[in-house]
C-alpha cells in the first residue's frame, strides 16, 4: 500500500470522463463481475451516460490525485426516479451518489470518505433533500460513518430463483 504524500481533491473535468468510466468498470470488477459479463462498449456507454447526466441531471464528479495521477473518483447527480414524482421537489429531491472508487494501492487512507463528502456537498448545493446510493457490503461501514442509514430497498434475485 502506497502512502501518498499529498492528495489533491478537485472537481473532475469533462475531459476526464474516460478515467471516471475506467474507475466505474474497475469497481464492478472488484465486486466480482466477470469481464465476460461486461459489455464490450462499456467505455462509450459510461461516457455517454455521464455526458447526459451532466447536461440534464446536474452530474458532477470529483477526483483524488496523487503526484498528478488520478487515484480515485466519485460522482453524483439528481436522481431521475423510478416512478412518477408527485411530491414537490422542495420536500423530496433525491440525489444519487455513484461510482465511488479508489485504486487498491490508495485505499484505507480516507480518500473515498473525502470523495463522498464532496459529492454530498454538491448534491446539497443543487437542492437535493436526500442522498441515496447502492453500497457494496464492504463499503457499508464507510457510508454509515458518514451518516447514511439503511433504507427499505429490498431485492429478489430472479436468476437464483430460476436456477432453484
Amino acid at each position: 500500500m502506497k502512502t501518498p504524500s499529498t492528495v489533491n481533491f478537485r472537481a473532475a473535468t469533462p475531459q476526464e470522463d474516460g478515467v471516471i468510466a475506467e474507475h466505474f468498470y474497475r469497481m464492478w470488477r472488484d465486486l466480482g463481475i466477470d469481464d465476460a459479463a461486461m459489455l464490450p462498449q462499456w467505455p462509450t456507454l459510461c461516457t455517454e451516460f455521464i455526458a447526459h447526466a451532466r447536461q440534464h441531471l446536474h452530474y458532477r464528479a470529483f477526483v483524488a490525485e496523487v503526484e498528478g495521477a488520478i487515484v480515485g473518483s466519485a460522482g453524483g447527480q439528481r436522481f431521475a426516479g423510478l416512478y412518477p414524482w408527485i411530491i414537490d421537489s422542495a420536500h423530496r429531491q433525491y440525489g444519487y451518489l455513484w461510482g465511488v472508487y479508489v485504486d487498491p494501492d490508495y485505499r484505507h487512507r480516507s480518500i473515498a470518505t473525502r470523495l463522498t463528502q464532496l459529492t454530498v456537498e454538491h448534491l446539497q448545493g443543487i437542492g437535493c433533500t436526500k442522498v441515496v446510493l447502492n453500497a457494496a457490503p464492504r463499503a457499508r461501514p464507510l457510508y454509515q460513518r458518514l451518516g447514511f442509514s439503511d433504507s427499505n430497498l429490498m431485492e429478489l434475485d430472479l436468476r437464483e430463483k430460476a436456477e432453484g
